[in-house]
């Protein structure tokens, strides 16, 4: 199924819907605040499934999904956006399954992603609000200064960023990327995959309860292409 052109499995609509409440608690307090009226809306959505009124997964998602990308405006209006920042690509990474993702030049980026990049599974990744997996060259240096055996890539994010703070890249913000433009929208949640990549296997100190250290998942607002060496520019 196509909801304003971004292309969802029936996998991927469920699994949008089953998680619509808890992407909105990623928001800052300040914004969840100010939600009361679109969660009352994904809330309508989702009992009409649960009345099974006739409306199909389709149907039902095509009110939620704007819901989810419209929840930005209680960010700004909360006042709780952070400062412009400025940053570069360090890496762009992809792979054909699975991680360590490997080192490209330059990739363009649809409404799905990275072209030539694939999850190894579905089940937990490879929806349109998992389009990109962005992370900080900074936290991966830190984490390598602390014997880790983990680098760029290691963790399957697909653009490496550089110079920019990593607690102001939130769900909410938006980053232009070389070309792409794209809407911070979850914490990309660790898994065992990324065991190896630490010296104790605890590949839970990279989730976002730790602080800003956690990779992040962003939607894709404008198709373009990403080149080591671009611009990145946090909007506030």
């Amino acid at each position: 199924m196509t909801i304003g052109g971004y292309r969802f499995s029936e996998s991927d609509a469920q699994r949008t819907l089953l998680h619509a409440l808890d992407l909105l608690d990623l928001y800052p307090p300040q914004a969840i605040a100010l939600q009361g009226p679109r969660r009352a809306r994904i809330l309508e959505a989702l009992a009409d499934v649960e009345r099974s009124s006739g409306d199909t997964t389709e149907s039902v998602l095509s009110r939620v999904w704007p819901e989810l990308l419209g929840a930005r405006d209680e960010l700004v209006a909360s006042g709780s956006l952070p400062s412009r920042g400025e940053g570069v690509v360090a890496r762009v990474s992809a792979s054909d399954g699975g991680v360590p993702k490997q080192a490209v030049d330059s990739a363009d980026v649809g409404l799905g992603g990275l072209n030539g990049d694939r999850q190894r599974t579905r089940k937990h990744h490879g929806r349109p609000w998992q389009a990109l997996c962005l992370w900080s060259s900074e936290v991966i240096s830190d984490l390598a200064a602390e014997g880790h055996p983990i680098g760029p890539g290691s963790a399957g994010e697909n653009v490496t960023i550089s110079g920019l703070r990593w607690a102001d890249v939130i769900p909410g913000v938006q980053l232009r990327i070389g070309t792409v433009h794209c809407q911070v929208s979850a914490f990309a949640l660790p898994c065992a995959q990324n065991a190896r990549w630490f010296s104790d296997r605890d590949f839970t100190r990279i989730h976002h309860s730790h602080g800003p250290i956690s990779r992040v998942y962003a939607t894709v607002l404008e198709p373009g292409t990403v080149t080591i060496g671009d611009r990145v520019v946090l909007e506030p």
